[in-house]
């Protein structure tokens, strides 16, 4: 007999509750009769808060101890930020369903209120994001950057009380915690081009669980999934990780998928961009081999 009682696993941050529960209310919605049990896990990443998390292992240690819920059987399926996870998975889990994307750009957050071109000389921007920092340190050489991590309230919070002029965030998390308008300025893809997957959500389930993956299926976004995926396919590639610099982000424009993506040394050096524009992918097979040849040429372009 089908099952009708299904537990979700969360980390217990403000944003991560938020974009849970905003999907759990679709499923609901969905079905009705379904009923579904909230289990919030205190990860790796959020237990260790004063370290870049290049220097602790990188954002597969965001979902970690999520994964180990579902793997013991505690939980039936996870939702993550899908920048937060990596491009390889454990064999038996797996990724199907990606609800629509929230705007994936990354926001400004400043002290005074002043634009990114506005900062004064010499300013100094609060992130802990290798890719923030090199994008932006590239078009502004006389800013400084600092590690701050920590929730969005808190981040911004440290930003109000002079700690940094300056704050980067996603866009995303702002719009699901209602706090959009703190943002001094959305910044493009041109200045900031965003985190793999940056504005999805990835929900995470056991290989082989035909309820859970009947119960997600309709909340999954085809067009984010191809987006995201094309994406991953970049960081696979690339073999991406916390110390690696790399960005992708896809579009649809009309017919076509718009691709781009750059990657640099964990230094900073030889920073390099490219883009593809193609007709859009039919599969998530040839999504993910799209991206995948974009990242080739991405890591073969440092040996030239």
């Amino acid at each position: 007999m089908a099952r009708t009682h299904f537990t979700y696993a969360t980390r217990k941050s403000a944003l991560a509750l938020a974009q849970c529960r905003a999907l759990v209310a679709v499923l609901q919605r969905l079905h009705p009769t379904f009923t579904f049990e909230e289990l919030q896990v205190v990860t790796t990443g959020d237990r260790i808060q004063d370290r870049a998390l290049s220097e602790i292992g990188g954002k597969g240690l965001f979902i970690k101890e999520i994964e180990e819920a579902l793997l013991d059987g505690r939980a039936d399926f996870a939702v993550h930020s899908s920048k937060d996870v990596p491009p390889e998975l454990a064999p038996s889990l797996i990724v199907e369903c990606f609800p629509e994307r929230e705007d994936a750009r990354d926001v400004l957050v400043t002290r005074s209120g002043v634009s990114f071109d506005a900062l004064p000389q010499g300013a100094t921007i609060g992130t802990s994001s290798l890719r923030r920092r090199i994008q932006l340190g590239t078009l502004r050489p006389d800013l400084h950057f600092s590690v701050l991590r920590g929730n969005v309230d808190t981040r911004i919070r440290k930003c109000r009380a002079g700690e940094v002029e300056a704050i980067v965030l996603a866009r995303a998390g702002m719009v699901r915690l209602g706090i959009e308008n703190e943002a001094s300025e959305v910044l493009s893809a041109d200045h900031s081009l965003p985190a793999v997957g940056q504005g999805a959500l990835a929900v995470e389930q056991r290989v082989g669980d035909a309820d859970v993956a009947a119960l997600l299926a309709p909340a999954s976004h085809p067009e984010t999934k191809i987006a995201v995926l094309a994406e991953r396919g970049v960081m696979r590639a690339v073999e991406g990780n916390c110390q690696t610099p790399v960005a992708a982000y896809a579009v649809r424009e009309g017919s076509e998928i718009w691709l781009r993506a750059l990657l640099a040394e964990p230094d900073g050096s030889n920073l390099r961009k490219n883009a593809v524009r193609a007709p859009w992918p039919v599969s998530d097979a040839e999504a993910t081999a799209l991206g995948e040849t974009l990242g080739r040429t991405l890591r073969l372009s440092s040996r030239t």
